[in-house]
């Protein structure tokens, strides 16, 4: 697997500074925002997602919710998209973002730089009629879920329109752009099949498709999107980086790796440790 090229070493000390103080390095005070590589990095000047609005609500109190400040707007762009779209939707229920001030996170081996989020699923009663997500419950390839796994059921569904409206929103909103949506393949799949068939514009399916991806090496993303955005062009004056593939959507000036498909899935640095709260015997990782 190809190493991430190497950092300047000023910005090695100022993440390291980072991660034992969460303060901002007082070698690095002209370094603003998102920093570094989504699994290691910093995050200074960190927008906190309000608890609740209209469309959208924290999972828990207790998690962390601080982002860059056009990952904060992706999200409550998304959720205002499908609050739009079908008025009287269940809220948007939010996990992990990053820490204030970005850094290691329990459970995750990224969300360090404020560009990652856990988005939970907009899930249906078996009739069809929309409901809060329970939590981190993983759909099957049958789009169901069974809230006691152990047990035949209860079950809920994927609520497969409202989710493709959350998705297209978010390949849609302005700003830097997608990254990835990891999400697992049978999900993606019925995702896609739905868009195609209400006759949605091709481009936006492959658009939707590309970012979408089940992660090698880690949970397969059956119970959540982790939601992954570029860096700007001032973000990358900043020294953000990606690790990501040039999709013709991002901004052409930053300057990127060149990764063929197989090592680009090998450098995700997915999570390797479930989200917090789910049930147990959930697996072994979230990103």
């Amino acid at each position: 697997m190809r190493s991430s090229p190497a950092l300047p070493a000023a910005l090695l000390i100022a993440l390291l500074a980072c991660s034992c103080s969460r303060m901002r390095s007082p070698l690095t005070p002209g370094i603003d925002g998102s920093v570094g590589l989504p699994h290691i990095g910093m995050l200074s000047n960190a927008v906190e997602l309000p608890r609740s609005g209209p469309a959208h609500e924290w999972l828990r109190p207790a998690g962390h919710h601080f982002g860059t400040p056009v990952l904060v707007d992706a999200i409550l762009h998304g959720a205002a998209e499908v609050e739009r779209q079908r008025p009287g939707s269940p809220r948007l229920r939010v996990g992990d973002l990053s820490a204030r001030h970005g850094g290691r996170l329990r459970g995750h081996a990224s969300h360090r730089t404020g560009r990652d989020a856990d988005l939970l699923f907009y899930t249906s009663s078996l009739s069809g009629a929309p409901i809060p997500s329970p939590g981190f419950v993983r759909i099957g390839p049958d789009g169901l879920a069974s809230l006691h796994p152990k047990e035949s059921g209860p079950y809920v569904q994927l609520d497969v329109e409202r989710n493709w409206l959350l998705v297209k929103a978010l390949v849609e909103a302005p700003g830097p752009g997608v990254t990835w949506l990891f999400v697992s393949r049978p999900v993606e799949a019925l995702l896609t099949e739905y868009a195609l068939a209400r006759g949605e514009d091709p481009v936006v399916v492959w658009h939707a498709e590309s970012v979408m991806l089940q992660p090698r090496n880690a949970l397969p993303h059956d119970d959540h999107f982790h939601l992954r955005i570029a860096c700007s062009m001032d973000m990358a004056v900043q020294g953000c980086e990606d690790n990501g593939p040039e999709w013709p959507w991002l901004p052409s000036v930053r300057q990127r790796t060149a990764f063929d498909q197989d090592e680009r899935l090998t450098e995700l640095e997915p999570d390797s440790l479930p989200p917090l709260g789910s049930s147990p015997g959930h697996g072994a990782a979230a990103p």
